[in-house]
């Protein structure tokens, strides 16, 4: 909006004294100014609507009453803060302010769309997955089978468009990897359109998974988002992209923006969800922001490489694999089911070898940053 908003007064006020005093307002056309704009924006923004929408949260009673999966294995917070009582839910301010500010600084246009589409389809699943935990005051919400299919059918719906229209046929067919200057594989529709469910479907649930401990998986959201500000940036800039040799996706600037605001509205929800946290994202939260992350890796055509930024996303969704597959298979060949791990995701393995939670944050937040260094250098390193 103020994008459009600047343009307007520029043109009418254009050739008079008044049209030079505004002059500035063309900076509003810079994505970098943008950019910088939308990621302060959405901190205050959450900084100020944070305390008001906890109160309320906690004022209607959405709180976590009942004991976690993780509670039911014996991992417990080390320290004296108890997590019950805790109010849910507040993925509604990541989402909200997320929302308000990309309408705010962006130059809308069909990537930022489809961009938005997994934030508020997949909020709605985890807000309805949420509110039915909170009333039953269990933690067995929607059925996973269900979450997969509404997953699966807004992942396959985007990958669909994208290969419809002739502008982003390319972000289908055409399959890029890190450290690769050209496709490895051309003419690839049902393997791209398969790459993009994983994508965006793998990345909504990693960050579902990651979401156990105070701060954790927001953190290493803002890591993420961070990374994709100079990889949404450099796709759209066709200098940059042809110099550093990666795809060049028009309009894709703007995804800039989209970035910075998950990036402004991770820092200040993460002021509120650090230990011990005030409020928990909840799926509602979660949910949007791996699917929205996963959605910007395939619109600049650069999926693999979140695998590399959301290395600790990957980890733990691995850890659960890996123990649900372990557990199934030596219990065909033993006749009784082994853990690899003492417990998954992977953050529980941590706490259950005796390391305090705030321990495992910090160390994953480390990794994280890791991640996103190699990541970057994927920009170079061709």
């Amino acid at each position: 909006m103020f994008h459009y908003l600047a343009q307007y007064l520029l043109a009418q006020t254009e050739g008079t004294e008044l049209g030079d005093l505004i002059s500035g307002l063309r900076v509003f056309r810079y994505i970098a100014f943008r950019t910088a704009g939308a990621a302060m924006t959405s901190l205050l923004m959450s900084l100020l609507l944070g305390p008001p929408i906890i109160g309320w949260l906690r004022w209607m009673n959405f709180g976590e009453h009942y004991t976690s999966k993780a509670g039911e294995h014996g991992v417990t917070s080390a320290g004296p803060f108890d997590k019950r009582g805790t109010p849910t839910m507040g993925g509604i301010l990541l989402v909200l302010v997320i929302e308000v500010t990309v309408l705010l600084w962006t130059q809308i246009n069909y990537l930022v769309a489809l961009a938005l589409l997994p934030l508020v389809v997949l909020a709605g699943l985890g807000f309805f997955d949420d509110y039915t935990k909170v009333k039953q005051q269990t933690s067995d919400g929607v059925r996973g089978k269900v979450k997969l299919v509404v997953q699966c059918a807004l992942a396959l719906f985007i990958g669909v468009y994208l290969w419809m229209v002739p502008a982003t046929q390319r972000l289908v067919t055409e399959i890029m990897v890190p450290f690769w200057k050209y496709p490895v594989m051309t003419g690839a529709t049902v393997t791209g359109i398969a790459l993009i469910m994983f994508t965006i479907v793998g990345s909504s649930n990693a960050v579902n998974l990651t979401d156990g401990l105070d701060g954790l998986a927001i953190g290493c959201t803002l890591l993420v988002a961070a990374v994709f500000i100079v990889l949404t940036y450099v796709a759209g800039n066709a200098k940059i992209a042809a110099y550093l040799n990666v795809p060049y996706v028009a309009g894709a600037g703007e995804l800039t923006v989209v970035c910075a605001a998950i990036f402004g509205a991770s820092l200040g929800f993460l002021w509120f969800n650090c230990y011990p946290a005030e409020v928990f994202m909840g799926d509602i939260g979660s949910l949007a922001l791996g699917g929205v992350l996963g959605i910007v890796a395939v619109l600049i055509h650069q999926p693999f490489v979140l695998f590399i930024a959301g290395g600790v996303f990957v980890a733990e969704a691995v850890s659960v694999m890996v123990q649900v597959v372990g557990f199934k298979l030596t219990r065909r060949w033993f006749g009784q089911g082994r853990r690899l791990l003492r417990m998954a995701p992977l953050h529980h393995h941590f706490q259950k070898l005796g390391w305090p939670e705030s321990k495992v944050t910090t160390r994953f937040y480390i990794a994280g940053v890791l991640c996103g260094v190699a990541a970057l250098a994927t920009l170079k390193l061709r």
